[in-house]
């Protein structure tokens, strides 16, 4: 009786085991299924459109040819006078990415004159843009290089990053049946392939090389990864391949379409290799200023050349001891991602060359903070004699009212201010003392105070060495009516 409620018992748990299965077996092919109807492009994807589209696109004749002027000439303006909107405005309105979609999807379906015809018109857009660009960077009094400008000199891993899936964007969009324009324009915005090309042009017409180099490498990395971006969606999309009547023609375009897609592949990964590798020295230098070299009373400045891979800490203020340097070498060394790289410290007497840029800045830097500090030093003189003067008359008017009551006893109280008087005709601004008395006798005659308060203002002169007084007299009622009000 009970082995057969225990074998009951263990075919129930069974079942219940089995269902739950089913269940979540259940639940997983339905997540499964939404998330394939939610990211499936195939079913929706026009291919043949998407080639006619892309191959006209590519050439640059015609209209495009001048869009393409307008757009680089609007782009250095926008470069040039640092105008974030005006370049945008500018991306909006360039066919700059036709041959370098081309590029992609020729080689993905081994289309032999589409890739010509691509490699053709980059060469004439890159052509056309630089010579544009240059031109205008020749005409222009403006020649100094704006933070627009400079932004396009060095590539960094965030340039690929946007490459890549802002390529992947495009041949998607571009795919669709009935295509994605607000897509196209934004990844025309995002990928910028036009401010590089208008930077190289500044960097030809001021003959900066260095410029010129760091532009059309962001550009190059910006092109070989929107045409990668291309190639890889086209073949999972299964986009169909040129068909040639000649057979050794068909396999002698398919290797060289093999051959281009790896030479093309090659580089974008070797870039991507060496960006990410900058990328993450940067950081851990980054790390290691922030986290590590910190010192009460100094304030370092770092300078990282990424080629020598040497970082160069300049150290002002307060003296740091040189085992604390030492410990800091030491653990710059064990850095991840810094082992092969370079740390120097200079303070004080070991000051670097000023050959270089970054110690430059830093001087300059230095300079301008001590005449600040001089600027201050000579405040705070000032003020320090202003106050010193206030003290002086502050002790000279205890006197000064000691000696009024002693020689006029007919004064009952005295006050002193410096009164500032402005000249509005001859514009002179000058200072007065004044000096405010107040007589206890009311016997006297508008005469006798009169003859009192002169010969007051001429004993003052003589006493404070000046003729810069002035004798108030008070009248009592207006005394009594003040004094009535404060209480």
């Amino acid at each position: 009786m009970e082995s057969q409620e225990s074998q009951n018992s263990q075919t129930e748990i069974d079942n219940s085991l089995e269902v739950n299965q089913q269940k979540i077996s259940g639940i997983w092919d339905n997540i499964m299924a939404f998330l394939h109807d939610l990211l499936d492009i195939r079913k929706d994807s026009d291919r043949d459109e998407t080639i006619e589209s892309v191959r006209k696109d590519i050439s640059f004749q015609g209209h495009n040819a001048w869009i393409l002027i307008f757009s680089i000439f609007i782009a250095s303006i926008g470069l040039n006078a640092d105008s974030t909107a005006v370049v945008i405005g500018a991306m909006l309105i360039s066919p700059l990415m036709g041959p370098i979609v081309g590029m992609g999807l020729g080689t993905a379906i081994n289309d032999d004159t589409m890739l010509r015809r691509s490699l053709i018109n980059l060469g004439v857009m890159m052509g056309l843009s630089l010579l544009t660009a240059s031109l205008y960077f020749l005409i222009t009094p403006m020649k100094e290089i704006t933070s627009e400008l400079d932004a396009r000199t060095y590539p960094t891993i965030l340039d690929v990053l946007i490459a890549i899936f802002g390529g992947l964007a495009l041949i998607v969009a571009k795919a669709k049946k009935g295509t994605i324009s607000n897509a196209i324009a934004g990844v025309a915005i995002a990928t910028a392939l036009m401010p590089p090309l208008c930077t190289a042009g500044y960097g030809i017409a001021t003959w900066q090389l260095k410029v010129f180099g760091g532009a059309i490498y962001l550009f190059c990395i910006n092109a070989v990864f929107i045409a990668l971006s291309t190639y890889l969606v086209c073949k999972l999309l299964a986009f169909p391949m040129v068909k040639y009547a000649n057979q050794a023609k068909r396999k002698r375009v398919s290797r060289l379409a093999s051959l281009i897609g790896f030479l093309v592949l090659l580089p974008s990964v070797v870039l991507f290799y060496q960006l990410l590798q900058d990328q993450l020295r940067q950081n851990a230098v980054n790390q290691f200023m922030n986290e590590i070299v910190q010192y009460d009373g100094m304030r370092p400045n770092d300078d990282w050349n990424k080629d020598t891979q040497t970082l160069d800490i300049v150290m002002l203020g307060a003296p740091v001891p040189q085992p604390i340097v030492d410990e800091w070498k030491k653990k710059f060394r064990s850095q991840e991602h810094l082992e092969e790289a370079n740390v120097r410290f200079y303070q004080g007497s070991t000051m670097p060359d000023v050959n270089n840029d970054g110690v430059e800045m830093v001087q300059e830097e230095l300079i301008d903070k001590l005449r600040l500090i001089q600027d201050k030093d000579v405040r705070i003189a000032a003020l320090e004699d202003e106050l010193r003067r206030v003290n002086e008359q502050g002790k000279n008017f205890d006197i000064i009212s000691e000696e009024v009551r002693l020689n006029y006893p007919q004064i009952s109280s005295i006050s002193y201010a410096e009164s500032v008087n402005k000249d509005f005709i001859t514009q002179l601004t000058d200072t007065i003392a004044e000096y405010n008395i107040r007589f206890n006798d009311t016997t006297l005659t508008q005469q006798d105070r009169g003859a009192i308060k002169k010969r007051m203002a001429n004993w003052l002169q003589y006493r404070l060495k000046t003729d810069k007084i002035k004798i108030n007299e008070l009248e009592r009622s207006v005394m009594v009516e003040v004094d009535s009000l404060e209480e």
